[in-house]
């Protein structure tokens, strides 16, 4: 067997692998029949210079480091994270990895011994660049990486869903857009505004305006956390620099800015920030916040200080009890000054391939022209800890029921896979014809699948359209694809982390007042 990729890829890969991955609120006072909605708009871009197996892995690793934040525990370490990938790099001439057990890829002859050796020379590579006390991957080779990466390739984002034909002649248009992002169409509703795609499908991102005079700030809309930040004026990337080639906030371009000095620090499933909290006056969708509590950033990794990062900070929308900050979400802020009936956040966020650009965000209402009503559940919040995590009445597959009963899910658009416990991933792909474990907590598919897979809440079924299914294209034949469910390390064997492959199929929404969500087909 051989290692399919140069040393270049590799080292430019493990910038992407190791990087990536209080108080209650108050009763909204009179109310008002307003709601506010914001466009998603979408950034997408090719990683053609990554495995699609790396790639997943990557994603893997951000989403178990966002769930074992989620739910308090220890996150995997960087050493670990990079020996997953290891394990995935061997792989044949063609490109096609041999999707078995690890111990039956090996027992060839001679090939045992050549992987242990390449897995011993990837972790003292990845040594070589690691501090000893604290396990962080130094400024230098992060530069280095990054350097390599921008010359060959341009941007840093990482890709997403979907197959490169399926959202070729997209590709292109937005490859052509000096800000790499794809517009979102002029919103539907009133006080609203659309939502651009990060990659393809990986994240979403709404423009609001921040300071005195106001300017326009793209912000990241994040379910799955509780903080609102943009880089600090003189942010330093931890890589070495500044933080590159977006919008800051500060004195010098803001006279309502006041700073609290107040220290505050975030860390992502990809990426970390560090700054102060400040208060400054905020507009979202032409609702204005004066003296909003919020962070600004003095330091990001280069997850986010990057010039390719199309975006200037990000948006938690999850509840304000998870905040690091201890400040209310704009959306409770919003409700607490009356300009919105209660705290809720509905969100309609679109797929790179269908190329209708119509994602959107709703905040104080849903928007009854996005769904239909017919099909519309509410189900309790069951986390204690501030996130979106309802109970999951079953998994199914072309209709049949997989016995998974017992479940609950974290709804996060901040998460582009689903991950599941092992068990219940296996039982999933079981059920698909065709598909094969990696035996690293990945599956693989038919590309030409047909399999329905549907998860249910609240008694309504929500079928996952099999375009979101696949992950990837993992081979040229263009005959086995990466599926978008994999396995994760997930603390108990009854917790799904449910992102984007799923969410891209309903209409979602989260109601901070009364502790519920909503979720209905789309029309």
């Amino acid at each position: 067997m051989q290692l399919a990729l140069s040393f270049t890829t590799l080292l430019a890969s493990v910038l992407y692998i190791l990087s990536a991955t209080s108080g209650s609120v108050e009763a909204a006072p009179a109310k008002r029949s307003r709601s506010v909605t914001l466009p998603l708009t979408r950034i997408h871009q090719n990683r053609d210079d990554v495995h699609p197996q790396i790639l997943l892995q990557q994603h893997i690793n951000r989403s178990v480091k966002r769930i074992a934040r989620m739910q308090g525990r220890a996150p995997p370490t960087k050493r670990d994270m990079a020996e997953k990938i290891a394990k995935r790099l061997f792989i044949p001439a063609g490109g096609k990895p041999h999707f078995v057990a690890n111990e039956k890829r090996y027992n060839r002859q001679g090939a045992k011994d050549k992987a242990a050796a390449a897995v011993q020379a990837f972790s003292d590579f990845v040594d070589s660049f690691t501090d000893e006390d604290d396990d962080t991957v130094t400024a230098a080779v992060k530069n280095q990486a990054a350097t390599k990466g921008k010359k060959k390739h341009g941007k840093q984002a990482a890709a997403g869903n979907g197959t490169d034909a399926a959202a070729s002649a997209t590709d292109s248009a937005a490859a052509a857009s000096a800000t790499g992002l794809t517009a979102a169409n002029t919103p539907t509703a009133d006080n609203s505004l659309g939502l651009a795609i990060e990659a393809k499908d990986v994240g979403y991102i709404a423009t609001i305006q921040m300071g005195t005079p106001p300017r326009d700030f793209n912000i990241l809309m994040d379910s799955g956390s509780a903080d609102l930040w943009v880089g600090a004026e003189g942010c330093q990337s931890s890589a070495g620099g500044d933080c590159g080639n977006h919008q800051f906030l500060g004195a010098t371009t803001s006279s309502t800015f006041q700073d609290s000095t107040q220290q505050f620090q975030v860390t992502y499933g990809t990426g970390a920030v560090a700054g102060t909290i400040v208060q400054d006056d905020i507009t979202v969708a032409g609702l204005a916040l004066t003296g909003h509590t919020f962070g600004v950033a003095a330091e990001e990794t280069q997850d986010f200080s990057d010039d390719s990062v199309p975006f200037d900070g990000l948006m938690g929308l999850a509840q304000s009890t998870l905040s690091q900050q201890g400040t209310l979400t704009p959306v409770e802020a919003l409700a607490k000054a009356g300009l919105i009936d209660d705290a809720i956040t509905s969100y309609k966020i679109s797929r790179l391939a269908d190329n209708l650009n119509d994602g959107e965000i709703t905040f104080g209402a849903l928007d009854a022209s996005k769904f239909d009503a017919s099909t519309l559940v509410t189900f309790d919040n069951v986390s204690q800890d501030g996130f979106w995590e309802g109970a999951m009445d079953s998994a199914s597959v072309d209709g049949t029921d997989l016995g998974l009963s017992g479940r609950t899910a974290i709804l996060d658009t901040g998460t582009t896979l689903i991950v599941a416990p092992d068990a219940d991933a296996a039982a999933v792909h079981a059920a698909i014809p065709g598909s094969a474990s990696d035996g690293q907590g990945g599956f693989t598919i038919p590309c030409n699948t047909t399999a329905s897979v549907a998860l249910t809440f609240a008694g309504q079924a929500f079928a996952i359209d099999t375009r979101d299914l696949i992950f990837a294209q993992a081979d040229a034949t263009g005959e086995t694809c990466v599926s978008g469910i994999s396995s994760g390390e997930i603390d108990g064997a009854t917790t799904w982390l449910v992102g984007d492959v799923f969410l891209k199929n309903a209409y979602f929404s989260t109601d901070v007042t009364n502790n519920q969500m909503s979720l209905a087909k789309l029309v």
